[in-house]
């Protein structure tokens, strides 16, 4: 627990930001760290919102510690979080960063009716960007091999989702000096993999059950996951669904290049939904978009 009286999950690396009435809980990446999500987090509560951005299990350490926990864990750690900021805020949006838009989705088919809307960015169903290898798709035929997961191993490489330059050179400083709460970790093992693909599975199958509306956001140049996954929740989700592509950015568009227009066009769904007004479907260049809120 924190000052606020909130469980934020493991060790010190979760944060809260804002004291509006109307709270944000985002949820970082697999192998990730809250770090990825503060930028966000700042522009969100520069709006009035109150943000919560929890540890998920065995994140922030090593790669044992990751191996020691599985998906379950993971949603735990949020579900608690979740439930503790129900306690304080009658409208609650949630989100996150690649496997955390996954994880997000699960929430709202865990607690139907009482999340507000969901933030997903960088949407992960599968690694298919244009940085992955492209006999990548063939992993999960590997793991059901016996023993298979344990051969796997993957490890991070440039451009690490930055287009960023400068952002790209501190983060692999970071993460290869072993600053995991700062910037996750540099590899992952087949393990770890394997509950990705567990959690994406249960999913993808609730998803045309989960009504709450979704802004997904996703960019163009996606080096590690392609528009696929965004074309995919649009087709798949439930609710209304607002897909927006950005340009000039990689995988990491919380703290990439369009940040800003992240934050812009987060706050202009949270402002949109807030009063649970219903919406409408779109697929619109975010200029339009705005034209519309």
């Amino acid at each position: 627990m924190n000052e606020h009286g909130i469980d934020l999950g493991e060790g010190d690396a979760g944060f809260v930001l804002g004291s509006g009435e109307v709270a944000v809980l985002l949820i970082h990446g697999l192998t990730g760290t809250p770090t990825e999500l503060r930028r966000v987090a700042v522009g969100l509560a520069k709006a009035g919102c109150t943000v919560y951005v929890p540890t998920l299990a065995g994140h922030c350490g090593n790669n044992a510690d990751l191996q020691a926990t599985g998906w379950r864990d993971w949603y735990e750690g949020v579900r608690k979080t979740f439930v503790d900021i129900r306690r304080h805020h009658s409208k609650v949006f949630v989100g996150g960063l690649s496997m955390g838009a996954v994880m997000s989705m699960y929430v709202a088919s865990e607690h139907p009716g009482q999340v507000a809307g969901l933030l997903m960015y960088s949407t992960t169903l599968k690694y298919d960007g244009w940085s992955i290898h492209k006999l990548a798709f063939l992993t999960p035929l590997l793991m059901r091999i016996p023993f298979g997961v344990h051969i796997c191993r993957f490890e991070e490489k440039p451009p690490y989702g930055i287009k960023n330059e400068r952002l790209r050179a501190i983060v692999e400083r970071q993460m290869k000096e072993g600053q995991s709460s700062q910037a996750g970790l540099l590899t992952m093992e087949g393990v770890t993999v394997r509950e990705l693909h567990r959690m994406n599975a249960v999913v993808k199958k609730r998803m045309p059950s989960i009504t709450t509306p979704a802004l997904v956001l996703h960019s163009i140049e996606d080096d590690i996951t392609s528009r696929w996954n965004a074309d995919y929740v649009e087709r798949k989700l439930g609710g209304d669904v607002v897909k927006i592509l950005l340009d000039d950015c990689y995988h990491m568009i919380t703290v990439d290049l369009q940040y800003r227009r992240v934050v812009e066009l987060s706050v202009d769904f949270i402002e949109n939904h807030r009063a649970a007004v219903p919406s409408v479907s779109h697929s619109l260049p975010a200029q339009e978009y705005r034209q519309l809120a």
